[in-house]
């Protein structure tokens, strides 16, 4: 078993997605502090408050650079508080970062903030994105198309939508019934909003059926898709059951079939991931509480080389060891 590393000692960072541009690897967080509010179930306490950009070029034995504070809950005009895991995507020159925020209301929607350079400053738009909400963005580019993924429930919200209008009231489905879905939208060509309605992702069984929502390895939140050997792999946090997994498909859409679990549960309530491929290994980035002595909120980041089966399933690994 490989052994992971930390990445960031000096100060707490989770939710990570990453990317290579300009053949560097850029890790976007999510900024944890000791901000004092309160634990609840709505994950009052993840009260982040602006995001850094990070960015290596050798993996097991480079320099972390530290770009600063990329942007904050102080730019966005629309902002009310929390800004969660985020994600960046590159077009012609631009590169958008997606981000989750509650509005003045305490609802969750996206924004997009737009820079010249991978790691920022990025200006916010004014708006946030027309029909959204909901919280953890992945976005996924193929043949110039963007795919955007979204869900989260309990805190992030999900349970308050169905058929991306919002409820009356919140519902969670019974034990036994099929479990929320996560969400794909392809973006508009000038990346700033939704170009379709969002559709539900699919996750099946062996069967064929729908992982219902007592199951314990049905998605949460902390949706990622990524590519190995022609397939498509949908990866997940399922939360309170504090699993990575994953699913696999022939098409950015879905359906996905659960094929197992990537990292069991780690120091600390929330585990969060990306995957990438660098210089010929495979990536995985996640976090864990293990520096702040298992205070959920104080998370740190750290990667782990990722290895495939044959068959092209993935090894587990065991988070509590890593």
């Amino acid at each position: 078993m490989k052994k992971a590393k930390y990445l960031v000692p000096n100060d707490y960072m989770a939710d990570p997605s990453v990317h290579v541009f300009d053949g560097k690897l850029y890790i976007y967080p999510s900024h944890d502090w000791e901000s004092g509010v309160e634990e609840n179930d709505n994950g009052d306490h993840f009260n982040m408050k602006d995001y850094h950009v990070f960015s290596m070029e050798d993996v097991e034995n480079g320099e972390v650079t530290d770009h600063g504070v990329a942007l904050s809950v102080e730019d966005i005009p629309w902002a009310g508080r929390q800004l969660w895991d985020c994600d960046v995507a590159y077009k012609e020159g631009k590169y958008y970062l997606y981000f989750p925020l509650k509005d003045k209301n305490d609802i969750f929607r996206f924004g997009v903030a737009i820079s010249d350079k991978p790691y920022g400053p990025f200006v916010p738009q004014p708006h946030p994105m027309m029909g959204s909400y909901s919280i953890d963005v992945a976005v996924f580019e193929e043949d110039g198309k963007h795919y955007f993924y979204f869900g989260g429930i309990w805190g992030g919200q999900l349970q308050r939508y169905r058929n991306n209008k919002a409820l009356e009231s919140a519902i969670l489905p019974n034990e036994d019934e099929p479990a929320l879905c996560p969400k794909v939208a392809v973006l508009r060509d000038d990346m700033l909003e939704f170009g379709e309605e969002p559709r539900d992702i699919k996750i099946l069984d062996e069967n064929g059926e729908e992982l219902k929502h007592g199951n314990p390895y049905r998605f949460f939140e902390a949706s990622w898709m990524h590519k190995h050997d022609g397939k498509y792999y949908f990866s997940y946090s399922t939360g309170d059951t504090h699993f990575l997994c994953y699913a696999v498909g022939d098409n950015p859409y879905g359906p996905f079939t659960y094929q197992g679990v990537i990292l069991t549960p780690v120091v600390g309530w929330t585990t969060h991931h990306s995957i990438v491929e660098y210089k010929g290994k495979n990536w995985l980035f996640f976090h864990d509480c293990v520096p702040s002595e298992g205070k959920t909120w104080l998370r740190s980041l750290k990667v782990v080389e990722l290895e495939y089966n044959e068959d092209g399933t993935i090894k587990a690994i065991e988070g509590m060891e890593q």
